[in-house]
């Protein structure tokens, strides 16, 4: 995955993903949203790499609308968290900051294959 830099960022931000579910289970005890934090934000990584394993340009564009989609929807429960003044400010920028980078890479790789089908 090193040569990856979607199927990096996307395991990257997994992980702080897990991390923040953890931290929201054990510290805030939130259970609810942060299992579908959980969900969401894991699944961008699972649809990426799906896409780059894709056997076909059609499920190779169709995974990377998923995982687009995956990640706005991350972005939402994100928000909920934030006002539900369950995240600070300072914790909901940090990861959303990584959040829009990943879905601009996303989003371009998805609108190119697209365009060039």
């Amino acid at each position: 995955m090193d040569n990856n830099i979607v199927l990096q960022k996307s395991l990257d931000f997994a992980l702080r993903i897990v991390k923040l579910c953890h931290y929201l289970n054990e510290t805030k005890r939130e259970f609810v949203l942060s299992k579908e934090l959980l969900i969401s934000g894991t699944n961008i990584g699972k649809h990426v790499k799906a896409a780059v394993g894709a056997e076909s340009r059609e499920v190779f564009i169709s995974e990377f609308g998923v995982a687009r989609r995956r990640a706005l929807e991350t972005e939402y429960w994100l928000l909920v968290l934030f006002h539900g003044e369950i995240l600070t400010e300072t914790e909901h920028r940090s990861i959303e900051t990584d959040r829009l980078e990943l879905v601009k890479i996303i989003s371009a790789i998805h609108s190119t294959s697209r365009r060039s089908n």
